[in-house]
């Protein structure tokens, strides 16, 4: 018997993909970004974008 044999499947790509779509993931820092880039346009909200997108990646995104 090899090792490999024994060894549990790895996860492919879509069994790691997150569960929620990604329009419903993060609202309070997308509702914050939204209200920024209308008020003040985008340029000047690039630390909130940052900060939508982070915790996009920690809901297991690729942004």
């Amino acid at each position: 018997m090899s090792i490999t044999e024994n060894t549990p499947a790895t996860p492919t790509t879509t069994e790691a993909a997150p569960k929620k779509k990604i329009c419903c993931t993060c609202p309070e820092t997308k509702k914050i970004r939204d209200e920024c880039i209308v008020m003040n346009g985008e340029d000047k909200c690039l630390g909130f974008i940052e900060a939508h997108k982070q915790c996009l990646r920690a809901e297991g995104f690729d942004v």
